[in-house]
């Protein structure tokens, strides 16, 4: 067996992106994927309460997102409205961990665990940095850490961190779809 082999062995037991050029696999082993839901999966997930939640929680923490971002942006160009921007920043914050919070109840729900289901690993293992980010703004802000212009490109970084994982929330949502299409 060579090195490769077990490579690809291994990356295939841990990665269960359904999107296999983005992590390295060739696409023809997307054919291969197992279905993101089995079908006792996607009945819990159709009656449960959170899957509600988390689909109204997520676009308005996105439209949060985008206030406090035009505020932090406007913030370093300026300098003016350093209060609100920082509020702003707490709010989008708080938006995280709400969803986060729902998220974990609704992935039990599920797929019997809080966190970690292998149909999700690589959303929340990002998840984790993204609520680090979140969370090291937050205690810069309470403590008073560093400069405003610090903590504002720190909240910038929490922000990139947020698309990226938004972003991969959207495609496994996306290949969700399709393996409905596709059922």
């Amino acid at each position: 067996m060579s090195g490769s082999t077990l490579l690809d062995r291994v990356i295939a037991k841990v990665d269960s992106s359904p999107h296999g050029s983005a992590s390295g696999r060739c696409t023809r082993h997307h054919a291969l994927r197992k279905p993101l839901y089995t079908s006792q999966e996607r009945e819990r997930r159709d009656a449960t309460p959170w899957t509600l939640v988390q689909g109204l929680l997520a676009p308005f923490q996105f439209l949060v997102f985008l206030v406090s971002l035009s505020l932090v942006i406007v913030y370093l160009g300026t300098g003016e409205h350093l209060l609100a921007t920082e509020i702003s920043v707490v709010i989008k914050t708080l938006t995280l961990y709400a969803i986060m919070v729902t998220g974990a109840i609704w992935e039990k729900k599920v797929f019997g665990v809080y966190l970690f289901a292998p149909a999700f690993y690589w959303e929340d293992v990002f998840s984790m940095l993204v609520i680090a980010l979140h969370t090291a703004y937050v205690y810069a802000f309470l403590t008073d850490a560093g400069t405003p212009h610090f903590r504002m490109w720190l909240a910038l970084a929490a922000y990139a961190a947020y698309v990226i994982n938004a972003t991969q929330f959207i495609l496994k949502l996306r290949a969700a779809r399709l393996d409905a299409r596709a059922a």
